[in-house]
């Protein structure tokens, strides 16, 4: 029998206090996806779905083709890198992301980088548990008050983790193009315009910039080369904004003192990936922006925006192409 329920999907690991949301409007009509489902299962499941929840699922032209109900499409987060943003923009269709509901959680996580890489955690635990305690004085922590640190993207994230390294009295330099440096100064930071000219004096550098054209292996060798030697770089952003082959050789080589890394080129990164064989790289699973508080903000915050949609009131300020509203 012919429903006029909206078919709006949502992926099994999105938050329960966000799915309740959906579920609890009678004039939707709710469908349950794996997150890691196939293209191929994907394609016939959105035909006539008006509104999705995509967690790490692709949404490029093909999955358009595929879905010519679409009213809106959202992201589980803020990162969009895996939708094609223009296939949206041509039919209308909005594409709107978490806003700041995980940014506290993807500061804290490459502030802890920072400071795991700074106290040596992983060697100090490993001396501690190994039985080599006299061996502790070989090569000691570093404290991070005093130092110099360059924060890469001054946005939701990006302030929040400049925030935090200004509480830990260090020195905070940002590069972005985009942001008035009297809002930088403003913020307690030191504008860095230009890139190349600021990181011989660095030691950390901390990435919360968009991956796109202009960021891809923003930082390789060359860049490599002009960081001070004994720095430490720690990206909680994108893969692919780091060069990893030019990585693992400055670090075999000793000129990068160690890197934190929650993201790589390739997700699952295979677990013979050259640089989680180094003793100065530690790594996450691409888990910066999910804890227990930011599942259920991120949830909440997709859900509200689904239905803004829908509900004929979108949340532009979360919405990535808001020309489709013109």
């Amino acid at each position: 029998m012919a429903t006029n329920k909206r078919k709006v999907m949502l992926p099994h690991t999105m938050g329960k206090q966000g799915m309740d949301i959906i579920l609890a409007r009678e004039d939707i009509e709710t469908i349950i996806y794996p997150a890691g489902i196939s293209q191929t299962d994907f394609l016939p499941m959105i035909a006539d779905v008006a509104g999705i929840a995509l967690s790490g699922t692709p949404f490029k032209q093909a999955e358009m083709n595929a879905a010519p109900a679409m009213l809106v499409v959202t992201r589980i987060g803020v990162g969009y890198d895996a939708v094609e943003v223009p296939a949206l923009t041509a039919r209308k269709v909005p594409l709107l992301t978490a806003g700041t509901a995980n940014s506290t959680s993807v500061a804290e996580q490459a502030f802890h980088l920072m400071i795991s890489l700074a106290k040596k955690h992983e060697q100090q635990d490993g001396l501690v548990k190994g039985g080599r305690w006299n061996d502790r004085h070989q090569a000691p922590p570093m404290e991070l008050s005093g130092k110099n640190v360059l924060v890469v993207g001054f946005g939701r994230i990006g302030t929040r983790q400049a925030k935090r390294c200004n509480g830990f009295d260090m020195n905070v330099f940002i590069h972005d193009p985009f942001v008035d440096p009297a809002k930088i100064s403003a913020a307690g930071c030191t504008p860095a315009p230009d890139l190349d000219a600021i990181l011989p004096s660095i030691d950390f550098v901390s990435i919360h910039c968009p991956k796109n054209p202009e960021t891809i292996n923003m930082f390789n060798a060359a860049r490599f080369a002009k960081m001070k030697k004994g720095a430490f770089i720690v990206n909680t952003a994108r893969g692919g904004i780091i060069n990893e082959k030019d990585l693992h050789a400055t670090l075999v080589a000793g000129h990068i003192a160690g890197a934190g890394l929650d993201v790589f080129d390739e997700e699952p990164t295979p677990v013979d990936n050259p640089l989680l064989q180094l003793p100065n790289v530690i790594s996450s699973p691409h888990m910066a922006g999910v804890t227990v508080e930011a599942i259920q903000a991120m949830a909440v915050a997709t859900a509200r925006n689904i239905l803004s949609v829908l509900d004929g009131n979108p949340n532009k300020e979360n919405t990535i192409n808001p020309e489709v509203y013109d």
